[in-house]
């Protein structure tokens, strides 16, 4: 049976790891950010405890067995419904899952030190800030070079075709995804997207400045159409 001193020393612990976690998410401005992390690693090094040394007075009683991992089984499933309250749906596309994941990664850190786990559990730290805060910018540039962009063109009626968009784009060529031409609401005008793809912005706008010096070009911008 433990002492009250290195319990309280095991919450105290559970609760600074869950802080150094819930900062990174705070940074962001996300819902749940640094208390909220706190809270589910003491919790959970609370859960722990309770699983391993809270039946302690039973178990020397007759026809009694406990298994002390029960407890700490359903904090695991259970940080699920909190997971699911940091997630959204913002039209198409869904916000928080990282959060949601770094809600059940502080509760497993808190369960191990709760356990007793004490490297595993700065180790684990030390891992799910590492992941949060230094892979996110490899994330983000890896997106940002797959990202589809566009190139809207108002032009002269039968001025640009695909073969001419290929000799301004050289070897970039390939990374054309779409080429549409409709017609424009000026007379002899067409609207031209061309959209690429695995392309970064530095060189659509190298293409935009090509386009422009074209004189059948009459408008040339750049984004998402309407």
């Amino acid at each position: 049976m433990l002492g009250n001193a290195e319990m309280v020393a095991r919450l105290v612990l559970a609760g600074i790891m869950g802080s150094v976690i819930g900062f990174e998410r705070e940074r962001l401005l996300w819902a749940a950010g640094l208390r909220t992390h706190m809270l589910v690693c003491v919790g959970a090094c609370l859960a722990m405890l309770v699983s391993a040394y809270g039946f302690a007075d039973v178990l020397g009683q007759k026809n009694v067995t406990l298994d002390p991992s029960r407890v700490a089984a359903q904090v695991v499933s259970g940080i699920g419904f909190l997971g699911a309250g940091t997630i959204l749906l913002r039209g198409e596309v869904v916000k928080g899952l990282t959060t949601a994941a770094s809600l059940w990664a502080v509760a497993a850190i808190g369960l191990a030190v709760g356990g007793g786990l004490y490297v595993p559990g700065i180790a684990a730290t030390i891992l799910v800030v590492g992941i949060l805060a230094g892979v996110k910018p490899i994330e983000e540039r890896w997106r940002d070079r797959m990202r589809t962009r566009e190139l809207h063109l108002t032009v002269k009626a039968g001025s640009l075709s695909i073969d001419t968009l290929q000799e301004v784009t050289g070897e970039r060529s390939s990374r054309i995804r779409q080429f549409v031409v409709r017609p424009g609401e000026g007379e002899g005008l067409e609207v031209v997207t061309i959209a690429f793809v695995r392309l970064s912005q530095a060189s659509v706008d190298d293409i935009a400045r090509r386009l422009k010096e074209n004189p059948a070009v009459v408008t040339i911008r750049s984004g998402p159409g309407a």
